[in-house]
């Protein structure tokens, strides 16, 4: 089983409460944090962590199972695997909704995927199938752990609709086994969120977690 948590890092903007999560953290991620220089990018890597190793102790997860986090504005978010099979993978991407960059969805996503953004007059549902896009796409990469090395038009994706799970249809050839998706949003509707894993087993719903 996949679990999913998300948190708003807008309380670890207060120094003191930075600091109280700060201390907290190994030196490894107090390093990472210090070298960055906006405090919401410090906010956003000791909160991701935190909410890492707050996972960790509910599910009594080991240390080599598989994970993925991300961050994007104001939230930060983390996926888990449960289980003890080295051979799991697991991706998961947020990221807050903004304007809709055909330039973008035209070089990197695959030609049906611009279509279908470019087919849409509304510019409110444009931008949400965009962002669908986005968020599908880079948890993939990140579930096979290659990064931006991978082409983004080297995979294609048909989006779920009618409560159906969005689908890979096409992938490199060095990735055939199968691959599951999981959508959804912050309780705002303003950042979209996607989590991809071997495991078909992907808890739907996403855990809120308070930095207080």
């Amino acid at each position: 089983m996949i679990r999913t948590w998300v948190a708003d890092i807008r309380p670890l903007l207060d120094e003191t409460c930075y600091q109280e999560y700060y201390e907290h953290m190994p030196k490894f991620r107090q390093k990472k944090a210090d070298a960055l220089k906006l405090v919401q990018g410090k906010a956003q890597s000791i909160g991701v962590w935190y909410l890492y190793e707050q996972m960790k102790k509910e599910y009594g997860i080991q240390k080599d199972a598989a994970y993925n986090l991300s961050h994007s504005g104001e939230y930060v978010l983390c996926s888990v695997h449960e289980g003890k099979d080295p051979k799991i993978r697991v991706g998961c991407d947020i990221e807050e909704i903004g304007i809709c960059n055909m330039k973008i969805a035209r070089r990197f996503f695959c030609r049906s995927e611009y279509e279908k953004i470019d087919s849409e007059t509304n510019e409110e549902r444009r931008r949400e199938l965009f962002f669908r896009y986005w968020v599908l796409k880079e948890s993939f990469i990140k579930a096979t752990r290659e990064g931006m090395a991978m082409g983004l038009d080297t995979f294609e994706i048909a989006l779920g609709e009618n409560g159906n799970p969005s689908v890979l249809l096409e992938r490199p050839s060095r990735y055939r086994e199968p691959f599951y998706y999981m959508e959804s949003a912050t309780e705002d509707q303003k950042y979209r969120i996607a989590v991809c894993s071997t495991d078909e087993e992907i808890d739907p719903k996403i855990r809120v977690m308070e930095f207080v």
